[in-house]
């Protein structure tokens, strides 16, 4: 199938590990020109590294913090300048944090609601009038399927996943006529370097494919990989998606109790 990827440009926010650069990887496989971000310089260039050694192309990278909106607009503007435009846009910074309601304080409050909310808004923001000049676009917003059904101790995650899925709604009915579609994903267990520390904390002596397939009620048996994440997240920016927006996909291997 032919994704018509050739040519176009991603930015994808949280790229330097997991599910972010995996999809910067398969991005840039199918022949888009793509801009990593993250805090941590380091790890930008392992990532960049990597890249270049799975596929011979460079990748910009820049070194930011999307939870500023100078951050947000700092990256959009690097991009523009060395690519010349914007089509693709991946809203995947975040971390995991799942706490009882009493043990959030103020401050953790707004620093989940910064990043993940309101980085992507704030990268949306800035992103989209180029979009707009080059005929349409895709946005991504990487949510969690916490957000759906919030078990307990889930805050404050569940509530700015919750959030990300309202404003992905919102904004596809507001830029439909832009051609630009916005959709998010909905992650449930993918490998990420918390699960791994989780593994190796709990229970060190099991074996990642033991630990993986270790009972959680997923009806397919296993923790997924980032790949699957990020196949999945290359299509819906693609042509091959040209008729979807405004809608979510679990990739959860089937756990959470909702579509």
């Amino acid at each position: 199938m032919e994704l018509g990827l050739k040519g176009k440009v991603a930015l994808i926010t949280g790229s330097s590990r997991g599910i972010g650069l995996e999809t910067a990887l398969y991005l840039v496989k199918e022949g888009a020109d793509v801009t990593i971000c993250a805090r941590n310089k380091q790890r930008l260039e392992e990532a960049a590294a990597y890249i270049l050694e799975q596929t011979g192309k460079e990748v910009l990278v820049v070194e930011t913090d999307v939870k500023n909106e100078e951050g947000c607009q700092k990256v959009v503007s690097a991009t523009v300048e060395k690519y010349g435009r914007i089509d693709i846009l991946v809203n995947n910074a975040g971390t995991s944090q799942a706490h009882p309601f009493e043990e959030v304080g103020t401050e953790l409050w707004q620093q989940d609601l910064d990043l993940k909310l309101f980085g992507a808004i704030h990268c949306s923001r800035y992103a989209i009038p180029y979009m707009r000049e080059v005929g349409g676009g895709a946005i991504i917003n990487v949510t969690a399927i916490i957000g759906k059904t919030p078990p307990a101790a889930s805050l404050p995650t569940s509530v700015s996943r919750a959030a990300g899925m309202a404003l992905t709604k919102a904004m596809s009915k507001d830029l439909g006529r832009d051609n630009i579609r916005v959709n998010t994903v909905c992650i449930g267990w993918i490998q990420s370097e918390q699960i791994e520390k989780m593994w190796k904390d709990q229970e060190p002596e099991l074996s990642w494919e033991q630990f993986s397939r270790k009972e959680r009620q997923i009806p397919l048996g296993r923790i997924g990989n980032t790949d699957e994440a990020a196949k999945v997240i290359t299509f819906l920016v693609s042509d091959a998606a040209s008729y979807i927006s405004g809608t979510s996909v679990n990739i959860d291997g089937g756990l959470a109790g909702t579509l």
